[in-house]
């Protein structure tokens, strides 16, 4: 029997330099030498990263701090509370960020900054309750939050900028896993059924793809083919159409009207995923709920989805 490989082994595979976690091979990139400035590039791109896949409206700049979080206080409705406390989180980053970037300045200055100087401190205070306040932001979808992605930039400013490029590869994987089950559930449910003959084929293609672009950073020179085949994969899923007649019955129309809400469904939560790099576990087991949920009425209606060994569902 073979030993297990261990989390952490770096291999050349075909040419590419790859490290294995979680089951997965994932391309390897070198990490900037860890500096002051490193990180304050580190923190910006993940900062804008953030915002670019949050709720609309909660990149506050820095400056209006003090106006935020007494918004945020002063709130007495819950659910008005939840967005203005989102709002607040994001002028904590915008704040930090803020912060940081004229501490390198200084520092380009020739000016020594000690780790344990007083705007460092504000700076991770900052960081650390923007994170707090982590689980009042909602994904851009609006199903839930995405933490994992929300501490990145205060674990970019806490370790090593080493260490963070390390602990990506781990989200990274237990993406591609969620992107696997999310593929395998999605061909199971459909792929027994004359409704939607020749959608798995599509789905697994398009999960396929979507794993090679999580895994590929927007500086890969690779990039460029990467999206735009993921892009086509994700049109060619997004068009497929279901097989009625003109004798189908009302119910077959309402089966396949909802089946394609859900092939769509699938692939927009594949796509939000694949964009973050991070496991969105809320929606992913509420999707496959529903995709349960569907094929038992596949089941009961005489179109039963073909069972995938292994997986989550069976005829």
């Amino acid at each position: 029997m073979e030993e297990p490989i261990q989390d952490g082994t770096v291999a050349l595979i075909d040419g590419i330099r790859r490290i294995h976690h979680d089951g997965y091979w994932l391309k390897v990139y070198d990490p900037p030498v860890d500096s002051l400035d490193a990180k304050k590039k580190l923190i910006q791109a993940l900062t804008r990263r953030l915002f670019n896949h949050v709720e609309h409206g909660i990149n506050i700049p820095g400056k209006r701090l003090d106006d935020a979080r007494r918004s945020y206080l002063d709130e007495p409705d819950p659910e008005r509370k939840r967005v203005k406390g989102a709002m607040y989180a994001g002028a904590l980053f915008n704040r930090a960020t803020d912060i940081f970037t004229k501490l390198v300045e200084l520092q380009e200055l020739g000016i020594e900054i000690e780790t344990d100087n007083a705007l460092m401190r504000e700076c991770g205070l900052c960081l650390q309750e923007a994170l707090a306040l982590g689980r009042l932001v909602l994904h851009r979808s609006g199903d839930e939050g995405i933490d994992e992605l929300w501490g990145e930039p205060f674990r970019a400013f806490s370790i090593p900028v080493e260490a963070f490029y390390e602990s990506r590869y781990i989200k990274i994987a237990q993406a591609l896993r969620e992107i696997d089950r999310l593929g395998a559930v999605m061909a199971a449910s459909f792929s027994g059924t004359h409704l939607f003959q020749g959608v798995a084929p599509l789905v697994l293609e398009f999960t396929r793809i979507a794993k090679i672009k999580c895994e590929t950073l927007r500086t890969d020179p690779d990039i460029f083919d990467v999206w735009a085949d993921f892009v086509v994969a994700s049109e060619h899923l997004g068009a497929v159409s279901a097989m009625l007649s003109p004798a189908s019955t009302e119910h077959e129309r309402q089966l396949a009207t909802d089946g394609l809400r859900l092939i769509l469904q699938g692939r927009n939560l594949v796509t939000d995923i694949t964009r973050a790099r991070v496991t969105m576990p809320k929606s992913a087991r509420e999707y496959i709920e529903r995709c349960e949920a569907y094929a038992a009425r596949l089941q009961a209606a005489n179109h039963p989805p073909l069972a995938v060994a292994g997986g989550v569902l069976r005829a």
